[in-house]
């Protein structure tokens, strides 16, 4: 009976060991599912960051377009006001 003993043993070993393979490739593919999820949302927020870089760029452009029209707009108050002046004072 020592040989069934041993057999048996062997056996009950190598369930241990195949059942903490299987618990080890779940967590692999765990693992990976999950960074496979991190990487996804990397990307999403690369993509939310340059969107949103882009819609800057633009609001500082139109930003700096009107103070230039409104630099242009006020050097016409101030000649239009000057030119009103130089009327009432004749």
């Amino acid at each position: 009976m020592p040989a069934e003993k041993t057999v048996e043993q062997a056996i009950s070993e190598l369930k241990a060991a195949i059942g903490g393979l299987e618990n080890a490739v779940d967590m692999r593919i765990e693992r990976q599912r999950m960074n496979s999820d991190v990487e996804g949302e990397v990307r999403r927020v690369h993509a939310d960051r340059a969107r949103l870089a882009q819609e800057l760029d633009q609001s500082q452009f139109r930003a700096n377009r009107l103070e230039e029209v409104n630099r242009e707009v006020s050097r016409r108050l101030v000649t239009a006001m000057e030119t009103i002046r130089a009327v009432l004072d004749r």
